[in-house]
C-alpha cells in the first residue's frame, strides 16, 4: 500500500519514502556539547567555595565522537582524585545520553584548589 496524503477529504499525491541515509542529518555545535559538558560538571562537582569559578568544557568533535575538557576548581581538602573521576563519569554519561555521540575521552583539568573556610579560619593567623 502507498501512502497518500489527505487534505479536507481530498487525495493527493503519493508520498515518496525516503530511505535514511537521504534525509538529511542533525548536526548538534561544539557549543552546544560544551554546554552540557559544563552542566554535568557542576552537577557532578556539587557545591564549591564562593569564590570558585563554575566548572567551564572545551570540546572537539570528530565525526560522531566528542573529547571533553573540563576546567574546574575545588575546594581543599578533598579527595582530587576521586572528584575528578566523578566529573569524568557524569561528564561522559550525560554528553553520551542527549547527544548520542561516543566520548571516548574526558579530561579533567584542576585550575586551582580553594581552602575551606572551617580550615582557613582553624589555621589561624602565622607570625
Amino acid at each position: 500500500m502507498t501512502p497518500v496524503s489527505t487534505v479536507a477529504g481530498e487525495l493527493r499525491r503519493p508520498l515518496a519514502a525516503v530511505p535514511p541515509g537521504e534525509r538529511g542529518a542533525t548536526r548538534i555545535a561544539d557549543r552546544v556539547i560544551a554546554k552540557i559538558a559544563s552542566q554535568a560538571a557542576r552537577e557532578a562537582v556539587g557545591a564549591l567555595p564562593p569564590d570558585a569559578a563554575p566548572p567551564h568544557a572545551t570540546v572537539v568533535v570528530h565525526h560522531h565522537a566528542a573529547r571533553v575538557h573540563v576546567h574546574l576548581e575545588l575546594d581543599y581538602p578533598t579527595d582530587v582524585g576521586g572528584r575528578c573521576g566523578q566529573v569524568r563519569r557524569r561528564v561522559a554519561e550525560r554528553v553520551g545520553a542527549l547527544t548520542g555521540m561516543d566520548v571516548p575521552e574526558v579530561a579533567v583539568q584542576v585550575e586551582r584548589l580553594h581552602l575551606a573556610a572551617a580550615h582557613r579560619a582553624a589555621r589561624g593567623r602565622t607570625r
